[in-house]
């Protein structure tokens, strides 16, 4: 894996973002790639590929002993801030599946303008700006 997907004590930066350790057989799922990922060390490849990557946690939200999820944003080093949700279900306190969703924010239709409002998104908040993400 590239030194920079990985802390100091070699956690993925998936470790990172969920909070909690990745099981050895974790599995990591993308649906709108249609793709999946098992095992840990295969997860940290994955990842080595994306060295300027930055991310910033909004939150996590633990759902029991057995679910956590987290909203964060990422930039591929183009950027371009993606707003993501992983979903991370847990045994024994190590995600053993993720499901990762993400999206690049874009401009609202002119049609919608009249029936939504601005949602706030203070640059530390749960949406970070560019200028809160860091490399992990």
């Amino acid at each position: 894996m590239d030194e920079a997907a990985a802390e100091p004590n070699g956690r993925t930066r998936l470790a990172h973002v969920l909070g909690v350790p990745l099981a050895e057989d974790v599995e990591r799922q993308w649906p709108q790639l249609g793709e999946m990922v098992r095992t840990s060390e295969l997860v940290g490849e994955v990842e080595g590929n994306f060295p300027e990557l930055t991310l910033a946690v909004g939150r996590r939200l633990h759902l029991n002993d057995e679910v956590i999820v987290v909203e964060w944003t990422c930039d591929y080093g183009d950027g371009r801030l993606y707003r993501n949700v992983s979903i991370a279900e847990l045994r024994d306190g190590e995600a053993v599946r993720v499901t990762d969703y993400w999206g690049e924010p874009t401009t609202t239709p002119q049609w919608r303008l009249p029936l939504t409002e601005r949602l706030d998104m203070p640059a530390d908040g749960i949406w970070p700006d560019r200028q809160h993400l860091e490399h992990h």
